[in-house]
């Protein structure tokens, strides 16, 4: 009987079923909400909204605005990168090439609302982010359409999403991201993208995964829980 006890005990230890908690506590998350021009006032309560989410998967959390974690190329050891409402231009040279670097070993970046908003004078971010913002009209109601692409972020969303926040019409979008979210220019005022209008999107690049949404930039959004669910699931899909 003893034998069989240790055995069990073992075999419990050893599968993947008990190494899954330890695993998902050991993520851990960098949220990077630096700006160089606009910024958010929304953007303590993401800071605060992405701990919870932290919480509630056990990842490590840290949130900094401080640029030398990226000039010191400190970045390596995380599983994801959350650009939260960047604005201007927050890297320099030797930041630029860590972000490229961590790409480039399999690292995956969550780009949210203004993270379009930066980096202006840097191609390969542009490129990487899927575009970047144009203007945006005042905050309103407008409806969101999922496109026919499976993916987690969108999985718990309606066909046809109505909700308030500030909409951006972007420039220089990458035809090479997947887009998730396409905004209905004709159920609000000021869209610029002539009916084809991306809000959400994905991509795979140069080794690192992408995923941007243009959502986040009211106060209320990050009490909303279908915003939350789309952001958590958009983080999962890219942690390495």
């Amino acid at each position: 009987m003893r034998l069989l006890f240790f055995a069990c005990c073992f075999l419990a230890f050893c599968s993947p079923a008990a190494h899954s908690s330890k695993d998902t506590a050991s993520k851990k998350i960098l949220v990077f909400s630096a700006t160089r021009g606009f910024r958010h006032e929304s953007i303590p309560l993401g800071v605060a909204a992405i701990q919870k989410m932290g919480e509630a998967n056990h990842w490590q959390v840290v949130a900094t605005e401080d640029t030398t974690v990226f000039s010191d190329n400190k970045i390596s050891d995380y599983n994801a990168i959350i650009l939260l409402s960047t604005t201007g231009n927050v890297f320099d040279a030797l930041g630029q090439q860590a972000l490229q670097d961590y790409v480039h070993a399999g690292g995956g970046v969550v780009g949210v609302h203004a993270a379009t908003d930066c980096e202006y004078e840097w191609p390969w971010y542009n490129q990487f982010m899927g575009a970047q913002f144009d203007s945006h009209p005042a905050q309103q109601t407008a409806v969101l359409h999922k496109t026919g692409l499976k993916h987690p972020s969108t999985a718990m969303l309606p066909g046809n999403w109505s909700r308030k926040d500030e909409w951006y019409n972007f420039k220089n979008v990458n035809p090479q991201v997947k887009v998730l979210l396409q905004l209905d220019e004709s159920s609000y005022q000021g869209g610029k993208m002539n009916g084809h209008h991306p809000i959400a999107w994905y991509q795979d690049f140069e080794g690192g995964k992408l995923f941007y949404t243009g959502l986040g930039h009211t106060d209320e959004s990050w009490h909303e829980p279908l915003f939350l669910q789309h952001l958590e699931a958009g983080i999962k899909s890219v942690l390495k």
